[in-house]
This record gives structure tokens, C-alpha cells and sequence, in this order.
């Protein structure tokens, strides 16, 4: 019995830590919708800790955007903001890419994606994205 509730017990564990990756820094294959068109697009992102934000840089279709971001983590009920932290499981980010802007929020899924909408200045809609860990 005590062997078997030992295994069940490292099982759950092991679950737990592959369950949430947590820390969005990495490489980052993206598929996403254009909020104009509807229609998808494909591409890479990557995400490095740079002090207390994220830089965010996605190559989209010869298109380079670069982003800042600011971290979160939601806890005990709490959605806590403060320095970027590898504990983060979701992160806020403004973007440029030449004379456009836009801004885009993400959180952490089960499996190790970061799934989010995102949009730029002027639009009046919102589209999807997610990041699959390369």
C-alpha cells in the first residue's frame, strides 16, 4: 500500500511539474489571425528577461515587430505584477514596428504554450495568438 500511494504521490509531482512550464523566456514558434482579414499567419517569436521586463521580438513574413514586456502571475487568487520573474505566467507587451504599435497579453497553458489576442493602433478589433515552444 505504502509503495503504491509513494508511486501515485511522484506520479502527481512529476504531473505538476511538466503541467506548468511557467517563464515565458524561449523560442517560440506562432500561429495567429490578422484582426482585419481574419486570415492566419505563421512565424517565430523570442522572449529574453532584460532586467525587470521581457524583450519580445516575433518574425512574422519577413516582418520583424519588438516588443517590452511586463510580467504576471496569478497566485492564491491574486494577480500579482511587479519585475519580469521566471515564475511569470503571463506577460503584457507593447510592440513597434516602424511607424505601428500595438499591444498584446498572453498566459501560460497547461501544455507549455502561451496563448493570447493582441492588436494594433487605430484597430477597433482584436485577433488571437499562440506561441508553441520550439
Amino acid at each position: 500500500m505504502l509503495n503504491s500511494r509513494l508511486l501515485a504521490a511522484t506520479a502527481g509531482l512529476a504531473l505538476l511539474t511538466t503541467a506548468s512550464w511557467a517563464d515565458p523566456t524561449g523560442r517560440y514558434n506562432v500561429v495567429g489571425t490578422n484582426p482585419d482579414s481574419g486570415g492566419e499567419y505563421r512565424g517565430t517569436v523570442s522572449v529574453t528577461r532584460t532586467g525587470e521586463t521581457y524583450k519580445v521580438v516575433w518574425d512574422i513574413a519577413g516582418t520583424r515587430f519588438v516588443g517590452t514586456g511586463l510580467g504576471a502571475l496569478v497566485q492564491k487568487g491574486r494577480y500579482t505584477v511587479g519585475p519580469a520573474h521566471s515564475e511569470d505566467t503571463s506577460i503584457s507587451i507593447g510592440y513597434v514596428s516602424g511607424n505601428s504599435f500595438g499591444q498584446a497579453f498572453y498566459f501560460e497553458q497547461k501544455d507549455g504554450s502561451w496563448q493570447g489576442v493582441w492588436t494594433y493602433g487605430g484597430s477597433k478589433k482584436i485577433a488571437t495568438e499562440t506561441w508553441y515552444p520550439k
